[in-house]
């Protein structure tokens, strides 16, 4: 019989335990993007990049073609990371991209967290080609998308069946957090979510503003 015990599970995400990498959320590749509505993936794309850089999450940015091609990365997953700089490529795997690839090795992590553009061929050739070398491998699959609905399901079925685990945009900002009490971070994750959150930050607005709510508190 095993003994519970009020521990996380080690499976679980935390602002320690992976690193994000963030791909090809560019003009050109969002024109094509038909699975989700282009103000919907801005957005997801931001609360990711705005949760990652709250709690401080190692992050890679990197475009496909930037100058020549696909044209600049979203503002709303740059913004957060003022003056980072961009991996631009030139091959469709980010994963056989040797500048990303030394930067995933300096990180150290061996779990990694994946989205962007798009789904079947960005996403699929890095989160295939890591769990092969025997990484752990997350995607935020509503922070992700392809020219066709039926492209980005089939892509999020053939990650899940080499080993990915499906999460969400929200799934991670609050995966993140994890425990209200957690003072020192709530008020970004909260403002966050206001923000970005959808109708669960609407019902965090009114929650606040009607009655002075905290859920840190008994």
């Amino acid at each position: 019989m095993p003994v519970a015990t009020p521990t996380p599970g080690a499976s679980l995400l935390d602002p320690h335990n992976h690193a994000l990498v963030m791909i090809d959320f560019q003009s050109q590749m969002a024109f094509a993007t038909k699975s989700i509505d282009a103000t919907l993936l801005r957005n997801n794309a931001g609360l990711v990049a705005q949760a990652a850089a709250e709690f401080a999450v190692p992050t890679i940015l990197t475009t496909v073609a930037e100058k020549s091609f696909s044209g600049p990365m979203f503002e709303e997953v740059t913004a957060p990371f003022p003056g980072k700089a961009l991996f631009d490529r030139t091959s469709m795997n980010t994963w056989e991209d040797a500048a990303v690839i030394e930067e995933i090795n300096r990180l150290g992590k061996d779990r990694i967290t994946f989205a962007g553009l798009w789904t079947g061929v960005c996403i699929v050739g890095p989160t295939i080609s890591a769990i092969d070398q025997g990484f752990s491998v997350h995607i935020i699959t509503d922070a992700c998308g392809d020219v066709s609905t039926e492209a980005h399901e089939r892509a999020v079925e053939r990650m899940i069946q080499a080993g990915a685990v499906p999460m969400t945009s929200l799934q991670y900002l609050l995966e993140l957090q994890r425990d209200w009490a957690r003072t020192e971070t709530y008020e970004h994750t909260t403002g966050i979510a206001r923000k970005l959150g959808g109708a669960y930050g609407l019902g965090i607005t009114y929650a606040k503003t009607m009655f002075g709510a905290s859920e840190g508190g008994h």
